[in-house]
């Protein structure tokens, strides 16, 4: 990626960035409460240091130059992973053309129009925050004027102007980012930034913004399709992926199904698209392709779904989750060099995830609502190539607030569990690789912790034979997910020296850095799972299938093979979710062909490593996690 944040990006000294949020107000004619509203919808005040958000948006006002911004890279940018993980079919794997500069939409151009509004220098608005917040207040003054509104003192009069800011081309869309933004501004809100900027929106309740204005935009209705299982709270379309035969036997791009009667939903998967939007509409809708279920827009959290939840989505890269699992791309890309989210887009997202939550009665944790990276390889040799979105710049602790199911300390010290959860603002452990191998990557929150073979910095850290099977080191790579830790992600206490704790992770101790007064993890309580008493090690999986003798006459025996590594005597890993082995037999194009083959053999979910993993119950013990 080209637009690395420059060395001198501008940052406001403190308490600088409300007077710039006061100042543009009063220069522009904009009501100060409108302005702080939109551009925390966008970006939550942050600047970022002058780096792109994820689709190309600078500054605390999201403006837009995707030109500049928008990273070189693939789908999925790393790995090579077979997205319907099913060693039956032949390999289906994703290849994307990135679109040229001027196939771009308008919604993504924005910060062009602010450097004509305002006479300020495109690069200065990328980097400068106050020079960005000025070409927002810029935008929205110049929307009201041209939708012949009043500069009114009174934010009730800026619906339109605010609702047009998102760059939505459907007025149902440009409502819901429009609400939320007069949501805030009611419920108020304070934030330190990232630079460490307090910013303060006070409530305003009684504000009752014109929703009668939003006709004036002259945006195309889009009625709402009765087969888009979304909640009312979020603008979403049907944009159905194809279903039809290719020859060879060969059909694309998921599978028919009758969820939850013929399996149980047990995941929610969240990966980014490393694509733009209208890419990823187009992938989505080539059946020689693959699928997910549905695909969410970053600059105004637009909805769009492909597949119904009954039906098998080919998305993770794991034939045993895509079969139990809703799949949710989100736009963006990994490995900007400051990877950023907007706020309309995990709000929207966050809707959808405890709207299917209540809907398939799935429970709201880190163990059933899993990024991409931790859906564990299928077989040794397909760790390797595992995909790694959404990252260490997902802020997994925030999404989860807004989802109703924060995380927090659920018993004392001696628990004998521990919940990662840094502080995602001012955590920012340095990885590399967002432009090559060598470069660090810029500062950036983040909600990862990094595990070393002993309580130093100065300690390698773990290896992940999975990923090296020559014993090789693990790096701060971006896309290494070896010695990783999440945010929500919950392992068993394996010991404690000074500021450092110690958990099981992939067969070993490996310790991360817990400082009292800025913990990287809070206490908390469960069961874990360890060995049966007389066994020195019981083998680790990355699916839970059936035992041979469970598979009826006409359906192929899949092997259950181990992953290359040990749950050692006396090691600890909590534990997840409980399941029967299951197959999903899905190789035919009508579906009258498919078959779930269900066994006796019972598995356990235990979070293993970044990647969740499975083991027999039948080899394990279930005991409190405190004892």
């Amino acid at each position: 990626m080209s637009a690395t944040p420059s060395a001198t990006a501008d940052a406001p000294r403190s308490g600088t960035l409300q007077r710039a949020f006061a100042d543009a107000a009063e220069e522009f004619g904009v009501p100060e409460s409108v302005l702080l509203g939109v551009s925390y919808l966008e970006s939550r005040w942050d600047g970022h240091r002058g780096a792109p958000s994820v689709t190309g948006g600078y500054g605390p006002m999201h403006l837009t130059d995707a030109r500049t911004a928008i990273a070189e890279a693939p789908h999925h940018s790393h790995g090579e992973e077979d997205a319907r993980g099913d060693a039956t079919r032949p390999a289906r794997t994703v290849d994307v053309k990135l679109p040229e500069p001027s196939e771009l939409p308008a919604r993504l151009r924005t910060l062009d129009r602010a450097a004509a509004l305002t006479g300020l220098p495109a690069a200065e608005l990328r980097r400068d925050e106050r020079a960005n917040i000025r070409g927002g207040a810029a935008l929205l003054a110049d929307a009201q004027r041209r939708l012949g509104l009043p500069k009114s003192d009174d934010p009730a009069q800026w619906y339109a102007a605010v609702a047009g800011y998102s760059g939505a081309d459907d007025a149902r869309s440009a409502a819901v980012f429009a609400d939320d933004v007069f949501g805030v501004i009611r419920e108020g809100e304070r934030r330190t930034t990232g630079s460490g900027q307090r910013v303060v929106l006070e409530a305003d309740p009684g504000v009752a913004p014109r929703t009668g204005q939003l006709p004036a935009l002259g945006l195309r209705e889009a009625p709402r399709d009765e087969r888009v299982e979304c909640p009312r709270s979020v603008a979403c379309e049907w944009v159905p992926a194809p279903y039809q035969e290719l020859g060879d036997g060969d059909y694309g791009n998921h599978d028919k199904g009758n969820r939850p009667e013929s399996q149980r939903i047990d995941y929610i998967v969240i990966h980014d698209t490393e694509a733009t939007w209208d890419t990823t509409l187009k992938l989505v809708q080539d059946p020689t392709y693959v699928s997910w279920h549905y695909s969410l827009r970053s600059s105004d959290g637009h909805i769009a779904q492909h597949l119904p939840a009954k039906d098998v989505g080919w998305h993770a890269g794991n034939w045993y989750v895509n079969a139990k699992s809703v799949g949710l791309e989100h736009e963006g890309f990994l490995a900007t060099p400051d990877a950023w989210y907007t706020e309309a887009m995990y709000r929207t997202s966050a809707r959808l995830v405890r709207y299917l939550a209540r809907r398939y009665d799935i429970p709201l944790d880190r163990q059933h609502i899993i990024g991409h990276d931790n859906v564990p390889g299928t077989t040794g040799g397909s760790i390797r190539g595992m995909h790694t979105d959404p990252g260490p710049y997902w802020d997994w602790a925030h999404y989860f607030r807004l989802i109703g199911a924060p995380f927090h300390a659920t018993a004392g010290p001696d628990g004998g569990l521990v919940t990662i959860r840094p502080d995602y603002r001012t955590h920012q452990p340095v990885y590399t690789g967002c432009e090559d191998p060598q470069t660090a990557c810029a500062p950036h929150g983040s909600g990862a912790v990094r595990l070393h073979t002993g309580p130093s910095e100065d300690a390698p850290l773990v290896k992940d034979i999975g990923l090296r099977p020559d014993g090789g080191a693990s790096t701060p790579g971006v896309n290494d997910t070896g010695a990783r830790a999440s945010t929500g992600q919950q392992f068993a206490v394996a010991g404690r020296e000074g500021e450092w704790t110690a958990i099981w992770y992939l067969g070993q101790k490996a310790w991360f850095h817990d400082p009292a007064g800025r913990r990287t993890a809070v206490p908390a309580r469960g069961p874990v799972v360890t060995p049966k008493p007389g066994l020195s090690e019981v083998p680790v999986y990355g699916r839970a299938y059936p035992e041979s003798t469970a598979y009826p006459a006409g359906v192929p025996v899949q092997s259950i093979s181990p992953l290359p590594y040990k749950l050692l005597a006396g090691q600890r890993y909590a534990l997840g979710l409980r399941t029967p082995g299951e197959y999903l037999w899905a190789t035919t194009f009508d579906p009258a062909g498919h078959r779930v083959v269900r066994g006796e053999e019972t598995y356990y979910q235990i979070q293993f490593g970044h990647r969740v993993a499975f083991v027999k119950a039948s080899d394990v013990t279930v005991r409190p996690s405190g004892r």
